[in-house]
């Protein structure tokens, strides 16, 4: 998994912003099957977005630390119940991060 800089988060976030939800997370939490789901949204697609549908009942912040921890996904945003996550396709990377292309001194 690559380190994100700050600049990579807002230019992944400016992206996600038009996203839909691909996932949707009940009362389960983060069970096997919305792991699945992860894995299988980014199969077509580096960035997703992820649905709590009841977020009152969810600590977020851990929630997101756990999504860190068991998926192979970065966390790069969360506003409210939704949350931007990001998976490098290693064999063709489709999204360019800026952190990339500037010079290195």
């Amino acid at each position: 998994m690559i380190a994100l800089k700050g600049k990579d988060r807002r230019h992944l976030r400016s992206i996600g912003h038009e996203l839909r939800p691909a996932v949707m997370v009940g009362r389960e939490g983060l069970t096997d099957a919305v792991l699945a789901a992860i894995d299988q949204a980014h199969n077509g697609s580096e960035l997703i977005k992820l649905k709590i549908l009841e977020p009152g009942e969810v600590d977020r912040k851990a929630f997101a630390a756990e999504l860190d921890e068991r998926s192979a996904s970065q966390v790069v945003g969360m506003v409210g119940g939704v949350l931007l996550l990001f998976r490098r396709d290693e064999d063709s990377p489709k999204i360019s991060l800026p952190s990339e292309s500037s010079p290195k001194v």
